[in-house]
């Protein structure tokens, strides 16, 4: 199927200030994608999606919801199909972090950190790929991080790392199932970000201690994650599906 002119990519999670999201949103929106910015903060959401509207030109919306409520994600996809073009690409980055030990952490917590990284997956990405099918194309790309590879490490713990872990095994199953529809699903796994997931703003002396073993010697951008992304997402990446794409400066070999 020809790659279409008026598309519209919902993002997850991109409401955050210093997020992958918003990078996401504002890199998409920069290649003339339509963007769904959904966010559990109605009003962060608006607020990116009036700067993408004002920066690119391109149509956008901004919705609140929590993305682990099937009955939430519903309605705010009913808003995006009503206001937007027909949705060809879904990032599902909406995610919290928990550094709690594992004999530390409890039910309610592995279950929140279980809702928001992986449930949430399940739960939007079982929403738009009828939609995906009927039209026959479709992108989907999944926020799994080094952490699901490595167990940990950077700042998170046990719930986080089987919560990402769930991911790369949730994209390889659901490539199988729709990629006879032109519809392809992968994961992207970071390494360390500069970003505020990891306990807040990074200081320097943070980021020098996070990109110890990086083989370029650094922390990550938010901008490079999301030019990762929209190829994940084009035109140019039909052939690539049920991947994990390591995005870590070569720590995942140190």
């Amino acid at each position: 199927m020809t790659f279409p002119h008026d598309r519209t990519a919902v993002v997850t999670g991109a409401g955050s200030p210093r997020g992958i999201g918003r990078a996401t949103a504002q890199r998409l929106a920069a290649d003339g994608w339509s963007v769904a910015v959904v966010d559990l903060d109605g009003a962060a959401a608006e607020t990116v999606a009036d700067e993408l509207r004002a920066g690119a030109g391109v149509e956008a919306i901004g919705v609140a919801a929590d993305v682990a409520d099937p009955g939430q994600v519903d309605a705010a996809m009913r808003a995006v199909e009503a206001a937007l073009p027909p949705v060809v690409g879904l990032v599902n980055l909406a995610g919290i972090g928990s550094p709690k030990p594992f004999l530390e952490e409890t039910v309610e917590g592995w279950d929140r950190v279980m809702a928001v990284n992986l449930r949430s997956v399940f739960v939007v990405a079982q929403r738009v790929v009828p939609g995906m099918i009927e039209r026959g194309l479709g992108r989907i790309v999944s926020a799994s991080s080094i952490s699901a590879q490595r167990g940990g490490g950077t700042y998170s713990k046990s719930a986080y790392s089987a919560s990402k872990a769930g991911i790369l095994g949730l994209t390889r199953a659901l490539a199988r199932e729709v990629g006879e529809h032109g519809i392809t699903v992968n994961a992207i796994a970071p390494g360390p970000i500069d970003t505020d997931i990891m306990g807040g703003t990074l200081t320097p002396e943070r980021k020098a201690a996070l990109a110890v073993g990086t083989l370029v010697g650094r922390v990550g951008t938010p901008e490079e994650i999301a030019a990762l992304i929209a190829f994940l997402l084009g035109p140019d990446a039909g052939y690539i599906t049920g991947a994990t794409v390591d995005v870590n400066g070569g720590l995942q070999i140190s």
